[in-house]
């Protein structure tokens, strides 16, 4: 089974920007199961990490 996914922005005037045009996607068929979140990599999170 597949689906179909569009990605686009609303503007806050309600204009529609289309980033990427509508195409087919596969889900998965069983998603991985983990009760942890991945590491921010926002530039924020980033620069606050310390060096070693």
């Amino acid at each position: 089974m597949t689906m179909t996914i569009k990605v686009y922005e609303v503007n806050r005037d309600g204009g529609i920007r289309v980033v990427r045009e509508e195409t087919e996607v596969v889900p998965l068929t069983w998603p991985a199961i983990s009760s942890v979140l991945p590491d921010c990599a926002c530039p924020r999170c980033v620069r606050t990490v310390p060096e070693e």
